[in-house]
């Protein structure tokens, strides 16, 4: 029931259209700002709005040997869960929807949202969305330990493991940064937020880490084959991704009682999230170029996953 309520204000509540709307123009600023960066004009802010608008009157093509059940379903599977998170993130003090496990069910939705891709691009009977896939796959491996490790150490450090809830709520972390003021004012998280900056460009697909499309060397991968509304559903997932990552470190790293007023709250949050996402994905993509898929592992196993378990020593035993 649960979860029939959350597919309800994901998309017929005005909060997902807010979502969509809201990630669109942030990706179409994130476009100008690299542009800019690069000395280059760039396209208009709301171009991102023109693509999928675009994409929305395209004819679909179905590829002959691909399962068409699964060929169109998985690209909505995606979108849905990446739909579904931005409900469960408080806001400092304010949250739209919480459970018990709420925390544990985001993880699942970041997941879905990949292996949703990563089907799409094994169904696609192409070459070259086949290793997109698997290079997808590998990624998801490498991000899932650090980003995991990350989350796990902001709920020990609120109590929510080894505590005295146990119950893995997204509401009693907000409430313990509420008591704590913020969880930037401990050293011990430091260490996990630097780590959980540095999955947040492997987990929205940017450069370095946009090794599973590679538009230049696999033709997009998972991608390739789709055309069409399905292809704007998989671009507005990316963006929509890129925005909730982004807030969920903003939920986890930076919150906090700002102020009473759920309105001004909300634009803070905003305002942080944009912020993250500059440093994150803006400032990342622009300065460095496409990482291989053995690099991407190495690096992932390595720096953000030594990160986090810094922050889970130090918060479990000091």
């Amino acid at each position: 029931m649960e979860f029939f309520k959350l597919l309800f204000h994901a998309f017929i509540f005005p909060g997902g259209i807010f979502i969509i709307c809201i990630s669109l123009l942030i990706s179409g600023i994130d476009r100008k700002l690299v542009a800019r960066m690069q000395r280059r004009i760039g396209p208009p802010i709301l171009q991102s709005f023109y693509d999928i608008l675009k994409l929305i009157g395209k004819e679909v093509i179905i590829p002959k040997y691909s399962n068409k059940k699964i060929f169109l379903v998985m690209p909505i599977v995606g979108l849905v869960s990446v739909c579904i998170i931005p409900l469960l993130i408080p806001i400092f003090n304010n949250i739209y929807i919480s459970f018990n496990g709420d925390i544990i069910f985001i993880i699942y939705l970041i997941t879905i949202s990949v292996i949703a891709l990563i089907v799409c691009g094994i169904n696609s009977s192409s070459t070259f969305g086949n290793i997109g896939a698997s290079r997808e796959a590998v990624l998801l491996l490498s991000l899932e330990l650090p980003m995991v490790i990350s989350i796990i150490s902001v709920c020990i450090f609120s109590g929510e493991i080894l505590g005295i809830n146990n119950n893995f709520l997204m509401n009693s972390i907000s409430l313990a940064q509420i008591n704590q003021g913020s969880f930037m004012f401990t050293l011990k998280l430091l260490p996990a937020a630097l780590a959980f900056l540095m999955i947040i460009p492997g987990e929205t697909g940017v450069i370095p880490f946009d090794i599973a499309e590679g538009e230049t060397e696999i033709c997009e991968g998972p991608l390739v084959e789709y055309s069409g509304r399905y292809l704007a559903i998989l671009k507005l997932t990316q963006s929509i991704k890129g925005f909730i990552m982004s807030s969920l470190f903003v939920s986890l790293f930076l919150g906090g009682n700002i102020s009473n007023y759920k309105v001004v709250n909300i634009i803070i949050f905003i305002i942080l999230t944009c912020i993250v996402m500059f440093f994150s994905i803006t400032v990342v993509r622009t300065v460095f170029g496409r990482l291989k898929i053995n690099q991407a592992l190495k690096f992932y196993w390595t720096i953000p996953t030594i990160l986090s378990l810094i922050s889970l020593i130090l918060v479990s035993y000091f």
